[in-house]
This record gives structure tokens, C-alpha cells and sequence, in this order.
């Protein structure tokens, strides 16, 4: 394993790039504000697992792989932009036809709940090729080859980063659920709310479908 002042380093490193917005931070964001903060939550810790398969990935190198190859780069990276854009539509015509009903005396529907919201924060993750190739490209650094076990510990250090990322995203989920209870009440403003979090699935789906697979 990575000598003690090595393994400062990493955890100094991986916890700012926890608490540095990304995608995960407003993925994350944008499912407490559409269906509210046990969901957020629940997407979270989908992200966590989904992260982890690419821990277990890379410390197989079958990331490493998949990052080789132009076609299989590409086609991972389209099924996920394809999914999150998906789910940003599915929020947006949601907070749509849901203002309609309530403006028409109905009852609004359910969030989709926590255990959907895991599942497809697992998802989300796991296409995300670009997941793969940050932990590709991070961890290594950081691993004491005259040590052995190397598959080991990228499995580790890469365990340490999702946990980190894994806080940061559960504090961000409370500071979401705030604004959304803030908004609670005021149709007008949770239905912008959810479409803003709708947009900003849509968004994040465009950019991984932009995303250019990294030189190895």
C-alpha cells in the first residue's frame, strides 16, 4: 500500500476534487430538486456503486480497454448521454404536466422514489466512460508498485475517492433539499425548479456525448 505521507496526498487530492463541482455534484443536485432529498440521496449512492464498477474495472484493466478502443469509447459515452438526456426530458414534460393537472384541480404525481433514483444513478455512472477515465488516470499516481498488490490498491484508493465523492454529493442533496422546501407550495416555482433540473440532466447528457476519449 502507498506509504502514509503518499496516502495524505491522495486523500488531500480526492477530497478536493470531491468538493469541486462536476457532474456528479449536479446530477446529484438536479434529482433532490426534481423529486426531493431521499431521492437525491439514493441517486447518490447509485453513482457510488456505479463508480466502483469502474474501480473494479480498472483494477482488472478493462477500462483501460474500453479506453483503447475508439468504437467502444464512443459507444458507451452515446448510451449514456442518450440516458441522461432521457431522464432530463422524462423530468421536464414530468414538472410540465403535473403544473396542468394541479392548475386543473388534480392531484400531482409521486417523485419516482429512492429506489428508482439509485438505479438509475447506478446507471448513469457506470456509462459514464469518462468516470473510467479519471480513475485511469488519477489513482495510478498514487500506487506504490514495489509494494505488489497492485489491483488491490487502485481498488482502495479508488474506494476512498467514491466515499469522498459520496459526502460531498450527500451535502449537497441537503443544501438542494432546502432550496426545493423553499419552493414548496408555490407551484410556479417547484415546477421551474424541476424543469431547470430536467435542463440540467439534458446538459450533462450533451456534454458526455461531446466528450473526447482521452489520449492513453
Amino acid at each position: 500500500m502507498p506509504d502514509l505521507t503518499q496516502f495524505a496526498l491522495y486523500f488531500a487530492a480526492a477530497f478536493l476534487l470531491a468538493i469541486t463541482p462536476g457532474p456528479g455534484i449536479f446530477y446529484v443536485a438536479a434529482r433532490t430538486l426534481a423529486g426531493g432529498r431521499a431521492e437525491g440521496i439514493a441517486s447518490s449512492f447509485g453513482t457510488g456503486l456505479g463508480g466502483m464498477v469502474h474501480v473494479l474495472a480498472g483494477s482488472l484493466g478493462v477500462s483501460a480497454i474500453v479506453l483503447a478502443s475508439a468504437e467502444l469509447f464512443t459507444a458507451l459515452k452515446l448510451i449514456g448521454a442518450v440516458y441522461l438526456v432521457w431522464l432530463g426530458f422524462r423530468t421536464f414534460q414530468s414538472a410540465r404536466r403535473e403544473a396542468k393537472t394541479m392548475l386543473e384541480g388534480g392531484t400531482p404525481a409521486a417523485a419516482v422514489g429512492a429506489g428508482r433514483g439509485f438505479r438509475e444513478g447506478v446507471l448513469v455512472e457506470a456509462l459514464n466512460p469518462k468516470t473510467a477515465a479519471f480513475f485511469l488516470a488519477f489513482i495510478p499516481q498514487f500506487v506504490n508498485l514495489s509494494a505488489g498488490h497492485v489491483a488491490l490498491q487502485f481498488m482502495t484508493l479508488g474506494f476512498v475517492s467514491v466515499t469522498l465523492n459520496r459526502l460531498a454529493d450527500v451535502v449537497v442533496a441537503f443544501a438542494a433539499s432546502r432550496i426545493r422546501q423553499g419552493a414548496a407550495g408555490r407551484n410556479n416555482a417547484m415546477r421551474r425548479l424541476r424543469e431547470a433540473s430536467g435542463g440540467a440532466m439534458i446538459a450533462l447528457g450533451i456534454g458526455l456525448a461531446i466528450a473526447k476519449r482521452p489520449a492513453l
